[in-house]
């Protein structure tokens, strides 16, 4: 605790009687003791990294990845429902012949499917009946966040 010299009380204001003036400094120093011990114990700590090997020898640089076919399946909000690689179909039986008929042009191609979000329903499980009846099990579905 810091106080006052009580000869220089009466040139204050202050009479001898009264308490002293003082300020206590024990909250201060408990919290430069807590920042100081912060301060050391993050001063010493290791920075963790990961060893990542880089290929040297130009054999082993990237090859290029040869652009796989696909067939792109639309389903829209509003009539015609289905599309086709951008080419729009008004009637199911007629997105389904030329699905399979692309898809028998194109057996390895794989199939991306992107909806409307506003789109209805049906036209997107009569798709997956199709796709289903043909025997496909995977597709990519494109979602818009």
């Amino acid at each position: 605790m810091i106080s006052a010299d009580r000869a220089s009380l009466p040139q204050a204001g202050i009479s001898a009687l009264e308490p002293l003036p003082s300020i206590d400094l024990t909250a201060l120093i408990d919290i430069i003791f807590i920042v100081l011990v912060f301060l050391l114990l993050t001063a010493n700590s290791r920075l963790m990294s990961l060893p990542v090997e880089v290929p040297q020898s130009p054999s082993s640089a990237i090859t290029a990845v040869e652009p796989k076919e696909s067939i792109a399946i639309n389903i829209m909000a509003n009539a015609p429902h289905w599309a086709l690689n951008g080419e729009a179909y008004s009637e199911l039986n007629a997105f389904s012949s030329a699905f399979e008929e692309r898809l028998k042009r194109h057996p390895q191609a794989s199939i991306v499917i992107a909806a409307d979000k506003a789109a209805p329903v049906e036209p997107l499980m009569q798709l997956l009946a199709l796709l289903q009846g043909n025997a496909i099990s995977q597709t990519q579905i494109l979602m818009e966040h």
